[in-house]
């Protein structure tokens, strides 16, 4: 179900990280051509520029164990909004980030989008770490750690219940793709809830297509379509250089644009988030430039076209 109008929006928030720059992840993706590239697959592009967030010099630092918690949820309550109201004008929501913390906006507002229409969305989350810390869980306190269990309604209060209501999307539709760094505590969190999870040894072994399937039928059953949610630090450093938390042994170059060319196959994609892209640790903007390609493969680019 191929949507021609296509709404771009920018989330520059670093609050949830533990090192400065995803803030101008947006920004570098931008100028990465991403409007360009959109347009020549046939795409009526909207770009509507950045939701607000606070700059960290703006507020008092205090201990927590989630960092920066009110700032994050407000912003993410804009965002929501603002994605609830591109996918209800018909438009498919590209959201760029910023940290991670961002989904639990993104997510907010398509899952409520979709509840509209007593629906749900499914979700495949691909990334390095599982983001299934809590406050109780999280050794940093970064809430960039923790948004896909507050999404599935684990944790602070002020996260599950952006929208008013929790969980947004049910654990049997929740999918971890290419997880390979995951906090002792946080493991527990992951299997107790009862997620797919496919760790980067079951895609070594698998393959791509095997997981990509299984993940796709998980996220689908039952649900209205399937929200993507990319970190960049799921490729591996090689090809993805510019990202706050890098693990070795990410995913290859090819094994990253089959996963969006296998969702693209599927016509189940209903929206898409790209983060942690950050410009201070890249080399001539490769990553931002990969989140473009990565991003045009999900949404329809192909070898033959």
């Amino acid at each position: 179900m191929r949507t021609p109008k296509v709404a771009v929006i920018g989330a520059p928030m670093d609050l949830g990280a533990g090192r400065r720059g995803v803030d101008m992840g947006p920004s570098a993706v931008r100028a990465a051509h991403l409007h360009a590239r959109l347009v020549a697959l046939g795409y009526q592009v909207e770009d509507l520029g950045n939701i607000d967030v606070v700059q960290p010099e703006a507020i008092q630092p205090k201990p927590s164990s989630a960092r920066f918690l009110a700032e994050i949820a407000a912003s993410c309550g804009r965002l929501a909004r603002m994605v609830e109201k591109v996918a209800g004008d018909g438009k498919f929501p590209i959201v760029l980030g910023g940290d991670h913390s961002i989904a639990a906006g993104t997510i907010a507002g398509i899952s409520k989008h979709f509840r509209k229409k007593k629906k749900k969305i499914g979700v495949i989350w691909i990334d390095a770490h599982a983001d299934m810390n809590t406050p109780q869980t999280s050794p940093s306190g970064n809430v960039h750690g923790m948004p896909l269990a507050a999404t599935l309604g684990m944790g602070p209060r002020e996260l599950t219940h952006i929208g008013g209501y929790s969980p947004k999307v049910a654990e049997r539709n929740a999918v971890l793709i290419g997880i390979r760094d995951v906090d002792e505590q946080e493991s527990a969190n992951v299997t107790a809830s009862g997620v797919r999870a496919y760790t980067m040894r079951d895609v070594d072994e698998m393959g791509m297509r095997s997981v990509m399937s299984k993940a796709i039928e998980a996220a689908s059953e039952g649900t209205g379509g399937i929200h993507l949610s990319f970190d960049m630090d799921s490729v591996d450093p090689d090809d993805a250089p510019g990202v706050g938390t890098p693990v070795r042994g990410g995913l290859t170059y090819r094994e990253a644009h089959l996963a969006m060319e296998i969702l693209s196959d599927s016509q189940l994609l209903r929206s898409i988030e790209v983060v942690e892209v950050n410009p201070i640790l890249d080399t001539a903007n490769r990553t931002a430039l990969l989140a473009v390609e990565l991003i045009a493969s999900a949404m329809g680019k192909r070898i033959l076209q």
